[in-house]
């Protein structure tokens, strides 16, 4: 078992605003141009919003897979850990009781 790079989960969190981002920029310029069609009745922002979220969310499933198991690997390692403790907590309260 490998170890998770400490801080993957800011990291995941960081690429994955970044590529949101990006999207929300080339969304907002291709709703500018007209190049794709904006919102009905002033609802343009949340519209470009929208759209955003939907093309991000494929993109970081992609690209981002090995981010993703390295913090879904630091993550495990910590409930790993928490239950370990837990259990030792445990062995040691049912030994005092005896």
């Amino acid at each position: 078992m490998s170890l998770a790079k400490p801080g993957a989960t800011i990291r995941y969190t960081a690429l994955r605003l970044g590529i949101f981002v990006g999207c929300l920029v080339v969304a907002a310029t291709l709703v500018h141009f007209g190049l794709l069609p904006s919102g009905m009745n002033g609802s343009n922002p949340v519209w470009i919003v929208l759209l955003a979220l939907v093309l991000s969310a494929p993109i970081s499933f992609v690209v981002l897979r090995k981010q993703r198991d390295d913090m879904s690997e630091q993550i495990v390692n910590k409930v790993d850990r928490a239950k370990d403790r837990l259990a030792a907590n445990r062995t040691r309260e049912d030994g005092v009781t005896q």
